[in-house]
């Protein structure tokens, strides 16, 4: 049986890059009322946060930690936005 290498659309190349894929999601998506200071922490040592943050945004991600901000400040930063 020859298995071939499953490969992303080149639009999200840049999630190889991130510190995120290399951690794991349990940091990224805590359990409601858990500390994301740790994604944070992460996130902000990230060489592709802004392109994960403009993903998150454009594509309204309602869960997790993107580009270093919480549900809540996405939320925040979108009202402030229009």
């Amino acid at each position: 049986m020859h298995l071939e290498t499953i490969t992303s659309p080149p639009e999200f190349d840049w999630q190889q890059e991130a510190l995120c894929a290399q951690t794991g999601g349990d940091f990224f998506f805590p359990e409601p009322g858990s500390s994301v200071r740790e994604a944070k922490r992460i996130c902000g040592l990230c060489p592709i946060r802004s392109a994960c943050l403009e993903y998150a945004l454009s594509n309204d991600e309602r869960f997790g930690v993107w580009g270093g901000l919480s549900e809540k400040e996405r939320l925040q930063l979108r009202r402030t936005a229009r």
